[in-house]
């Protein structure tokens, strides 16, 4: 999906997204691209292995530059979580720790509400070979987990961060899709629906349709039903007069091609001189 506009507002805000110990620029970009489809802005980098900053993670961000641009890089974890009043962090193994363990949903409900109370949120996201260690898990108020197949529970970091950025940013926005269809023409009214249903049935007929006359108002009554299912708007039965009258027209042509061929061979047998006979 490809949807960028420059000319609306690029939204920020939200809980502050942080990776501990990234491994290479191009997942730091992947999780930033996730965080500008859903509006999070405030990323902090914990100890990046490659350094800092990374011209990889710049190209996979594919236009969240900003983030990056403003991105905080601290030594540890302790020290990106000093100022947060609230931390949530993303593990895919049970450490045996009696903390609640939440689904995205749930993560994204708790973040809506702490920060409407004015609270600092933090999502803490771990290594992309072995996660977080159970200490740095130790060190945050909830855990957050995934529905994953359990024989397989290893999603790359920008798709663990897109999971739960699209949760936080659905609850926080209401849900409200960036578009909706057009408005639709007017339905049309009955007077439409039945003229159409007249020519229609009048070019069946002299297509020779219905050949059975004891199943003909039967059929008739079958097409008439599918039309009224469909909601026609009187644009839609315009068009659908026009198809009609197309391939009627296009049938009337082709009668008079095969007329013409016809008459040009009976006009060629005609005039053409006899067995035995020769022309005067």
């Amino acid at each position: 999906m490809s949807g960028t506009d420059s000319t609306k507002p690029w939204l920020e805000g939200g809980p502050v997204v942080i990776l501990v110990e990234p491994q290479l620029g191009e997942n730091i970009g992947s999780a930033v691209r996730a965080m500008g489809n859903f509006g999070l802005s405030r990323l902090r980098l914990v100890n990046p292995r490659e350094g800092w900053p990374n011209p990889k993670a710049v190209t996979f961000a594919s236009g969240a530059d900003r983030i990056l641009d403003h991105a905080q890089v601290f030594p540890d974890l302790r020290a990106a979580l000093a100022d947060l009043n609230f931390v949530v962090a993303a593990t895919a193994r049970e450490r045996g720790m009696q903390k609640s363990v939440l689904g995205a949903d749930e993560v994204a409900r708790e973040v809506v509400g702490r920060m409407a109370g004015g609270e600092e949120v933090g999502l803490v996201f771990g290594r992309e070979r072995t996660g977080l260690y159970t200490e740095e898990v130790s060190l945050a108020d909830v855990i957050l987990t995934l529905p994953v197949n359990p024989a397989f529970a290893s999603l790359n970091l920008g798709m663990a961060v897109a999971v739960v950025a699209y949760e936080w940013f659905k609850l926080s926005s209401g849900g409200a899709l960036p578009f909706q269809p057009p408005d639709r023409y007017k339905n049309a009214d009955k007077a439409d629906l039945l003229a159409f249903f007249d020519h229609l049935e009048r070019e069946l007929d002299a297509a020779l349709f219905f050949r059975s006359p004891t199943k003909r108002p039967v059929t008739i009554r079958n097409i008439r039903n599918i039309f009224h299912r469909i909601g026609l708007t009187r644009q839609d039965v315009a068009t659908l007069h026009g198809i009609v009258g197309a391939l009627v027209e296009g049938r009337g042509l082709r009668e008079a091609r095969t007329a013409a061929r016809l008459e040009g061979r009976r006009e060629e047998g005609t005039d053409a001189p006899g067995e035995g006979e020769a022309d005067a």
